[in-house]
């Protein structure tokens, strides 16, 4: 497997060659709208990006099993240790961590990006509402700007004296909070509200009416109000597009369009987040990455 990175450089080709068989085969499994994105990447940059994705993959599971609270934090202590000895060359018994580092080296992806994303999962054992949009904000960023700083280091990128950060920071928030409102029903079913507490306050939304699961004028309301939140990150997303390294960009355009496609899909069901799922079909996902390809092709012809 030539195509992995550092695989020729690395001592225990090997284990490296299998850690990254296993992250293919999580992303795989596992990512479901994500992996869609790396299908048009170079080779070597589609195994980083599944390497990355198993390592987010497991911290999220740590933070969100169904053991008890004392357990969960320890697992999450126990998996904070091990990224720090995965980073010095110590990979233990798991399968994940050489291809991560592997990843991480090829790319010099600065190694403060992954404790944030750890405290950012940890943050679901800590909290099951958010007071505010700025509280709702930090954790956003932690589960999800910071892996578009980690992925955009692997696509490659033009600083533009900070932009191109500030941008991906944009894209995490609009990418997490369509998760947050395409999960209100599920989210509300394990106690957890992400929607911010002074949002429903000031639009009169209660978590009964969340519990009840039926849309109120009030409830409408403030599922339009997050929309419109999140609609504004997507148009600065956007704006990232032409900073990232043309054998990038097509990732970046399929990631955007399939979760601004579930976006759309709320506003198309009158914002009722309880009726049904929002998603968009697998037909559509495969058209989407088709004229992501196809439209790189043209330009690098």
């Amino acid at each position: 497997m030539s195509s992995q990175p550092n695989l020729l450089e690395h001592p225990d080709k090997e284990l490296l060659e299998r850690s990254f068989v296993h992250c293919e085969y999580v992303a795989k499994t596992e990512a479901r709208n994500f992996y869609y994105s790396f299908l048009t990447l170079p080779p070597e940059k589609k195994a980083a990006m599944c390497a990355i994705y198993a390592f987010m993959r497991y911290s999220d599971d740590v933070s969100d099993n169904d053991a008890v609270q004392r357990s969960r934090i320890e697992a999450m202590e126990e998996w904070k240790n091990a990224l720090t000895r995965a980073l010095q060359g110590d990979y233990g018994s798991s399968l994940i961590l050489p291809a991560f580092h592997a990843t991480v080296l090829r790319y010099s992806i600065p190694h403060h990006f992954f404790y944030e994303l750890i405290e950012g999962t940890g943050m679901d054992m800590k909290f099951s509402r958010y007071a505010t949009w700025e509280d709702l904000r930090l954790y956003c960023y932690r589960v999800a700007s910071v892996v578009g700083f980690v992925c955009i280091h692997i696509w490659g990128f033009q600083p533009d004296n900070g932009r191109a950060m500030q941008l991906a920071d944009s894209c995490g928030l609009a990418l997490q909070l369509t998760n947050i409102l395409r999960d209100v029903q599920e989210d509300i079913q394990r106690d957890r509200i992400y929607l911010p507490q002074e949002d429903m306050q000031s639009f009169g939304v209660s978590e009964q009416m969340l519990r009840e699961g039926k849309m109120t004028p009030a409830l409408l309301k403030l599922i339009e109000f997050e929309t419109s939140r999140a609609e504004a990150f997507y148009q600065q997303a956007w704006q990232l597009l032409p900073l990232i390294d043309p054998d990038g960009q097509p990732t970046l355009q399929i990631m955007i369009q399939i979760y601004h496609g579930i976006l759309e899909a709320i506003v198309k069901q009158k914002h009722d987040v309880f009726c049904k799922r929002a998603r968009v079909s697998t037909f559509r996902k495969l058209m989407i990455v088709l004229q992501a390809w196809l439209k790189s092709k043209t330009l690098r012809s």
